[in-house]
């Protein structure tokens, strides 16, 4: 679209005139001009013979006497003073507005994109009100959105200051609900009582047995060496002292045998107790006529008697002492008892099978595994005596 020009006066030529009565255009004619022109003469303009380099390479002249370079418009007085004026070179990284390919009419031009401090708000009133909000947000910290006010500090500087009613919402977001701080003190105390536990487990099946398996095997060797250097003598023997070993071979079994059944001195220290005491008392290995009872644990503490239920009759169990070997062979088992049923102890035991005196053995430990509910009892006839000074019986050479 081109800008808007008056009307030609009938008759006139299309064209322009200049002050020196030339006149270029598409009429030949004289006409009315469009208005005062500046001359090309005046002050400030470019005269005859004056042209304008961009480059100072090549040359737009407008008219000038022998001027034919390119570009050149008009024509000048011949023998004219050609007066050169040359402009600064155009600085080509300077920013140039865009060329308007439909009027050559003189506007504003819109600033580059890299120069511009922020978007225009396009649209009506609405917008604009919408844009100062944001603005007014990103100031304030009150109205922008939550992915603005969470956002880290910038780098440019530190971040305005929230209001008191934002600082209290964060506040409050920050502290936990009643509900929340329960339910994290009640998972707190299960994994606590869990980890006790599994500890406590830990302890009763593993740690009792590493502890209870050294003491007594010092104690088996502490005897073999007192027995050596002729140090313990047959007789009566003190609470908790060890007097015996006991060997099943098929359970690959060795343990220290002491006096009495007491749990801290005895069966927890991982040895085989003696019944030696009150009504429960029975008869020692050398004599002539009785039962022999002992007791273990199944479980824990060393665990001797664990497996005794896997025993056969007639597998040997072997009583050493400082003299003598005795060899009892298995005879019988009773799976399942009461703890009160005392009666297995007597000198022929209840439900062992024997009716005559002899000279018997009885095996005691606790059933279930992993219970003290039941006991479980194993009995053995004695089928060898041997002096150790005639060697080891054949049931611990082979």
């Amino acid at each position: 679209m081109t800008a808007l020009r008056p009307e030609r006066e009938s008759g006139a030529g299309h064209g322009e005139s200049f002050t020196d009565g030339s006149s270029y255009g598409t009429g030949g004619e004289q006409g009315t001009s469009y208005g005062q022109q500046q001359p090309y003469g005046a002050p400030g303009t470019l005269g005859d013979g004056d042209w304008y380099d961009t480059t100072q390479q090549g040359a737009y002249s407008y008219g000038g006497a022998g001027s034919a370079g390119p570009g050149s418009v008009g024509s000048g007085a011949a023998g004219a003073e050609d007066s050169t004026v040359y402009l600064p070179p155009v600085d080509e990284g300077a920013y140039l507005p865009p060329v308007d390919e439909e009027t050559m009419a003189l506007r504003i031009p819109d600033p580059p994109p890299q120069h511009r401090e922020s978007p225009v708000a396009a649209g009506g009133r609405a917008d604009r009100r919408k844009a100062a909000k944001r603005r007014q947000g990103r100031r304030g910290g009150t109205n922008s959105p939550p992915e603005v006010r969470d956002a880290p500090q910038s780098r440019s500087g530190p971040r305005a200051p929230l209001s008191r009613v934002e600082a209290r919402r964060r506040a409050r977001e920050r502290k936990a609900s009643p509900a929340a701080v329960a339910s994290r003190g009640i998972g707190e105390v299960f994994i606590t009582c869990g980890v006790l536990m599994l500890l406590f487990v830990t302890y009763q099946l593993w740690w009792t047995n590493v502890r209870a398996q050294a003491q007594a095997g010092r104690e088996a060797s502490d005897l073999q060496s007192d027995w050596a250097n002729g140090e313990r003598k047959p007789g009566a023997f003190e609470p908790g002292q060890g007097f015996a070993l006991l060997h099943i071979p098929r359970l690959d079994v060795v343990v220290p045998i002491a006096e009495g059944i007491d749990s801290k001195k005895v069966l927890d220290r991982g040895m085989v107790g003696h019944y030696a005491e009150g009504a429960l008392k029975t008869a020692m290995p050398d004599d002539k006529e009785g039962n022999f009872g002992v007791a273990g644990h199944r479980n824990t503490h060393g665990e001797p008697f664990r497996y005794i239920n896997r025993l056969e009759p007639g597998d040997p169990i072997v009583v050493e002492t400082q003299d003598t070997y005795f060899v009892y062979k298995m005879a019988s088992i009773l799976p399942v008892t009461p703890p009160s049923n005392v009666s297995v102890l007597e000198p022929v035991p209840k439900e062992s099978g024997f009716t005559e005196p002899g000279r018997y053995i009885t095996l005691t430990t606790c059933t279930p595994e992993f219970t003290s509910k039941y006991r479980m009892i194993v009995w053995g006839k004695m089928d060898e005596e041997r002096p150790r000074s005639k060697g080891k019986p054949d049931a611990l050479v082979s």
